[in-house]
């Protein structure tokens, strides 16, 4: 017997893990202190009255035997694709409803997305990124090569042509920094992929939070995408569904490689591994996309995003540079005085109590920078900006 290997070239531990021993650590310490969280992007809001209501009928429906439901379509019950669907039509994008399959969340999907694909694939992920996205890569031994992000690109690298990929990880609105590609810049990626058959991964979970109406808010919204994209959603930001759990990843009928459908691979991937979301979930979801659903969801984004507005708006004040903020939940910030993203972590804490999550943790290119979430609620918020800016630490 032998084990996966793989897993010893990860980081021994996984960067919230650490983070949340830390703050455990600092409260055993300081039983006192009033801790502000801004670091995990764990939403605050409740469900929807909209989306409660429609799970607490389908509640009802599971108690009564005429009603009740068993197993479902492993891709999800037609009802809340078909709605998926109509929400993508808002957007301009046509999709079948077979080329939609429900998750329970994007997190899960672009971690098994990769059993359709063979091991010796090359895969492009951006530095900072999602831990997520090199993790999942590192268990399965793949080879990954870094796009870098910067200040200097606005945290959006573009394509090398020097550089081979077969899988790009793309994610807009950018988790940890906020940064959104524009049209013209999804195009170059694009087109980047269509030439060297390569497949785009793009991780959409915030883009209910885009407010420009510029910017793409689906891959799809680019010429060609259908044949070398697929596209992750999550309704945990967009509806606060974290404990609630539920997502979609679309696989259009276009996209084919080695003259197979990938849309028949994952069908089958899922048919296999996965045995669907429950039904009172999925009705709970598709009644986000109900019109009431979405002008509901859309006023709990506004509020985060006001938050993210007062974080912003600190930092201007304080001549700290940071992206995001103004089409994301995420702002990502500069570390003062050429501190490194632990060092600040620390005396963050230590000094006002607040945590944010270290930009190191994203990869080597987050180093010297630090996210900070707008999920919490409103007090908390204008609270920790309060005190992040009376620190000494700011003041360097």
């Amino acid at each position: 017997m032998n084990i996966n290997t793989n897993y010893l070239n990860l980081n021994e531990s996984y960067l919230f893990s650490t983070i949340a021993s830390k703050v455990r650590e600092h409260a055993q310490a300081n039983p006192a202190a009033e801790v502000i969280r801004l670091g995990i992007g764990d939403v605050t809001r409740p469900l929807t009255p909209a989306v409660v209501e429609a799970m607490q009928q389908a509640t009802a429906e599971m108690a009564a035997a005429a009603s009740f439901r068993g197993y479902g379509d492993e891709q999800g019950y037609g009802f809340l694709r078909q709605a998926i669907a109509e929400y993508y039509a808002t957007k301009g994008v046509t999709l079948h409803e077979d080329e939609i399959f429900v998750s329970d969340g994007a997190k899960s999907d672009l971690a098994n997305i990769l059993d359709i694909f063979a091991q010796d694939n090359t895969v492009l992920i951006p530095n900072p990124v999602y831990p997520v996205y090199v993790d999942v890569n590192t268990m399965a031994g793949r080879n990954i090569v870094y796009m870098h992000g910067s200040a200097d690109n606005d945290f959006l690298p573009m394509p090398d042509d020097t550089v081979q990929a077969d899988v790009i990880y793309l994610c807009s609105p950018n988790n940890p920094t906020g940064a959104v590609y524009s049209k013209a810049q999804l195009r170059q990626w694009v087109d980047y992929a269509l030439a060297r058959d390569a497949v785009i991964l793009f991780d959409s979970a915030y883009e209910a939070f885009v407010q420009d109406d510029s910017l793409p808010t689906s891959i799809y919204q680019v010429d060609g995408a259908e044949r070398c994209a697929i596209e992750f959603c999550s309704l945990s930001k967009t509806a606060g569904f974290t404990g609630t759990r539920c997502g979609y990843t679309v696989v259009p009928h276009a996209l084919v490689r080695g003259g197979v459908a990938l849309n028949k691979l994952w069908l089958r991937r899922q048919t296999t591994k996965f045995n669907g979301v429950p039904y009172v979930v999925q009705r709970g979801a598709q009644a986000v996309f109900s019109p009431q659903g979405l002008a509901q969801a859309k006023t709990d984004i506004a509020y985060y995003l006001e938050n993210a507005r007062i974080i912003a708006d600190a930092l201007e004040q304080l001549g700290v540079a940071f992206t995001g903020g103004r089409n994301a939940p995420y702002v990502w910030l500069q570390c003062p005085g050429g501190m490194n993203s632990w060092a600040f972590f620390d005396a963050l804490l230590e000094q006002a109590n607040v945590v944010g999550t270290p930009g190191a943790g994203f990869g080597a290119n987050g180093e010297g920078f630090f996210r900070l979430t707008a999920f919490g609620s409103r007090e908390n918020t204008i609270e920790a900006m309060r005190r992040i800016a009376a620190c000494k630490l700011m003041k360097t």
